[in-house]
């Protein structure tokens, strides 16, 4: 199933109609390549020539971050922007700062981490977020490429 498909499917399960712009809207989400932004989707939405607007797209992404079918990312620089995720299960985010990948990575060992530091600090935790914000193998490779052997 592509994510255009799992999007609009996670939309039904709970109730709500797949409209023509919650599809539409589905389309552009689904045609990222890592994090974006609502104005991402805007400047696609007019490079492909779809008529939709912004307050639609933010009422989707509401919904869709509330359906857990998008999380939205705090950046590094104090904006935000959204990135498709998988809610099956609690995850984190690795994003690439250069190109914008985003990877899901477990919760490992961290869950116990979090508990541990609730307790010491007299909290019960409810709920935990992390991104970790860096640059990824291929940008890496990129902008520093191994250098040559020297004889």
């Amino acid at each position: 199933m592509d994510q255009t498909e799992r999007v609009i499917q996670a939309l039904e399960r709970a109730g709500y109609q797949a409209t023509p712009n919650r599809r539409l809207v589905a389309a552009l989400v689904a045609a990222t390549g890592g994090y974006f932004t609502a104005a991402d989707l805007l400047e696609r939405g007019r490079r492909e020539r779809v008529k939709i607007g912004r307050a639609t797209i933010f009422r989707a992404l509401d919904l869709l971050t509330d359906l857990q079918v998008v999380e939205r990312l705090d950046l590094p620089g104090g904006s935000h922007a959204y990135v498709v995720c998988a809610p099956e299960e609690h995850h984190h985010h690795l994003v690439c700062s250069n190109c914008g990948k985003s990877e899901d990575v477990a919760d490992g060992e961290l869950a116990r981490l979090v508990d541990e530091i609730g307790r010491r600090h007299g909290f019960r935790i409810e709920a935990h977020r992390l991104e970790l914000f860096g640059i990824c193998p291929a940008c890496a490779t990129e902008a520093d490429p191994t250098p040559e052997t020297v004889h």
